[in-house]
């Protein structure tokens, strides 16, 4: 049987692994501080139409714009109906204007110097649905399921009440579920696409409406089924965190939920730590001795299968045919492991027959059907390689928890001394050719300052003779290869602040491609994630609250204020007190303080509808008094969705 284990003691690294008899099929890992969009649902402002690539460009709250092609685009958005142009096709610029808000959800993470891929075609996962609200067109069942199976979900989806212009998927999990269960999935799914209509129409552009759960509640709705025997988790907050979800959702598993307490580490005792690290590894061994090469470029993922150590075939082609088929088998594991995805080349070790290519394709083919991802595999050419393609569901292991070396850049290998040195030399004669040059000072790493000051000493001799120029040659312990730095001096600037070359050296600044950690606009979403069902309900109001409403235009505030930090000291105490129908007197005065709006309340008031006066105000406000302005605006945020959940 499957088990699911999660690895949460260390809070800056989150861990769920699936085993199966101690054995790693799949990992997810996560860190809590890194920010990822994928699943995230935003507020945004169209800021670029690009005709040429037939797209826009949007800001949605991170330093990156997205990227949205017009197929993305739903016909809502559109101000014209692309068939009133015939034949031809319609330019963008006549169908999106700039400045126009869209409501897009992250449809692929931003990796490198791209920003992320958008889309407003919204889809929302439940535990046995997947709901587009605003694309009727797509839905039915899951790919994966066949048979009888299929014929009676499709029956079951044809008995659920769904609104007109909404799509509707059955996932896997919903296999052997009842139309209740279904319907009451269904039914949460509606109330958040409910709340994130209204934190729509409330929120300012660009913002956070919906963001994606973490890697544990993911990974519990995406992967429990019935093949899932146990769900251990090694942290007490993560575990009663879990239990709750459980309960809501799918409380038949709550039996295989269990806190794992041993003195030795959770994947220790399951033996799959040294299998996690293979993941991170360039090379992977296979158990008749071959080897796997995987690498990483910006084109395609590449694998090479290497025969190795392995000598257990009866003939050169017996060998060939049996690595590859162990290859197969662990390649699709390593897919999973690291989550990679886009174009996959795999080099397999060349075989004569025909038919040992064909079974080697159809292992392949196997052992990928129990991946999640939408995968096409091709057939081995006649040069030995294989083709395919895997979808990204997340970053790739090695995009979340590896960095770019600084030192190659990436590229895995540097210049070696000499001819790195004999390149410096060219460099020092190219700054000594021009005008007015008077000094010249290198700082090198010190063995390729040894090789200079030696080897080409006199080279460097005859540069100063023939330009009148001086040379200094300064050894950096700082640098190393393939680091340097040529600083040029002119007559102009030599001898007033004559300093001793030692005095000259510098630690150089590191820049490493791809590091650098992006934030979001904001922390918290508008909406929450609902984890259970909540029916909608009419809004039923009291006579003094329509009263109020029909006088002033809005509903009278009944809640009470709680400080920021008390909240979080005692959040219990205050919703207890909030929940009360009768408040005590500094409550009732509370209320009628909050009723009578101050001249800062007034002030952020006509700033909401002017976004310009907004940013001016918060350029004037001090530090203290902005803190106090995010306050007041998360509870306003607060107050919000409260609003949306009760209707």
């Amino acid at each position: 049987m499957e088990k699911m284990l999660i690895n949460a003691m260390q809070t800056e690294e989150v861990r769920v692994a699936l085993v199966k008899d101690r054995y790693l099929f799949d990992l997810d890992i996560e860190c809590p501080g890194e920010v990822k969009k994928k699943g995230n649902i935003y507020k945004a402002t169209v800021t670029r139409r690009e005709p040429s690539l037939d797209a826009v460009f949007v800001e949605y709250g991170s330093k990156r714009q997205g990227f949205l092609p017009l197929k993305e685009i739903a016909p809502e958005y559109l101000s014209k109906n692309p068939e009133e142009f015939g034949d031809e096709k319609p330019p963008i610029t006549s169908l999106i204007r700039e400045g126009q808000e869209l409501l897009v959800q992250v449809d692929k993470e931003e990796r490198g110097s791209k920003g992320a891929a958008l889309t407003t075609y919204i889809t929302l996962a439940g535990c046995y649905l997947v709901l587009m609200p605003n694309n009727p067109r797509s839905g039915g069942i899951s790919r994966r399921i066949e048979g009888e199976e299929r014929d009676e979900l499709r029956e079951t989806l044809n008995a659920l009440t769904l609104p007109e212009d909404m799509g509707l998927i059955i996932r896997t999990a919903g296999v052997g579920k009842s139309q209740e269960e279904l319907q009451d999935d269904l039914d949460m799914l509606c109330n958040q696409w409910q709340s994130i209509k209204q934190a729509y129409n409330s929120e300012l552009a660009p913002s956070l409406i919906h963001q994606e759960g973490d890697v544990i509640i993911r990974s519990i709705r995406d992967n429990l089924r019935k093949s899932i025997s146990e769900i251990i988790i090694d942290d007490q907050i993560s575990y009663i965190k879990a239990k709750q979800y459980i309960e809501r959702v799918k409380p038949e598993f709550l039996p295989n939920l269990k806190l794992y307490n041993s003195s030795i580490p959770l994947f220790n005792f399951y033996q799959i730590e040294s299998q996690i690290e293979t993941a991170f590894q360039r090379q992977v061994m296979l158990p008749s001795g071959g080897a796997l090469v995987i690498d990483r470029t910006e084109a395609l993922v590449s694998i090479d299968v290497n025969s190795a150590k392995a000598t257990g075939g009866s003939d050169i082609e017996a060998t060939a045919f049996n690595t590859n088929i162990e290859a197969a088998d662990e390649i699709a594991r390593q897919l999973r492991l690291r989550d990679l995805g886009g174009l996959v080349v795999i080099d397999f070790i060349d075989m004569s027959s025909s038919k040992n290519q064909r079974d080697v394709e159809n292992r392949l083919k196997e052992a990928l059907q129990a991946d999640r991802a939408r995968i096409q595999v091709g057939r081995i050419s006649r040069f030995g390689l294989l083709e395919m393609s895997r979808q990204r569901l997340r970053l790739s292991l090695g995009e979340s928890a590896q960095e770019v070396c600084p030192r190659c850049e990436g590229r895995g290998t540097v210049r070696n001394i000499q001819s790195h040195g004999l390149a410096i030399t060219r460099l020092i004669e190219e700054e000594a050719l021009k005008e007015k040059t008077a000094e010249i000072q290198v700082q090198l790493p010190a063995e390729m300052a040894t090789f200079i000051m030696n080897e080409k000493r006199n080279f460097i001799k005859d540069i100063e003779k023939r330009h009148s120029v001086s040379v200094m040659i300064i050894a950096n312990p700082y640098m190393h290869l393939p680091q340097y730095s040529i600083t040029r001096l002119k007559e102009d600037n030599v001898g007033k602040s004559k300093k001793p070359s030692y005095s000259l050296i510098q630690q150089p600044e590191l820049h490493v491609p791809g590091s650098e950690v992006d934030s979001s606009l904001r922390d918290e979403p508008a909406v929450k994630p609902l984890t259970e069902h909540q029916p909608v309900k009419s809004a039923q109001t009291s006579f003094i609250k329509r009263l109020w409403s029909s006088l002033f235009g809005g509903h009278a505030d009944t809640s009470v204020s709680v400080p920021q930090s008390q909240a979080k000291r005692a959040p219990g105490r205050h919703q207890a007190q909030a929940k009360t129908s009768k408040g005590s007197g500094g409550d009732r005065r509370s209320q009628n303080r909050r009723r009578r709006p101050n001249g800062n309340q007034q002030q952020r008031a006509s700033a909401g509808n002017n976004p310009t006066a907004s940013n001016q105000n918060r350029r004037r406000t001090g530090p203290q008094q902005q803190g106090n302005i995010k306050a007041v605006v998360k509870g306003d945020g607060q107050k919000k969705r409260e609003t949306a959940a009760k209707e």
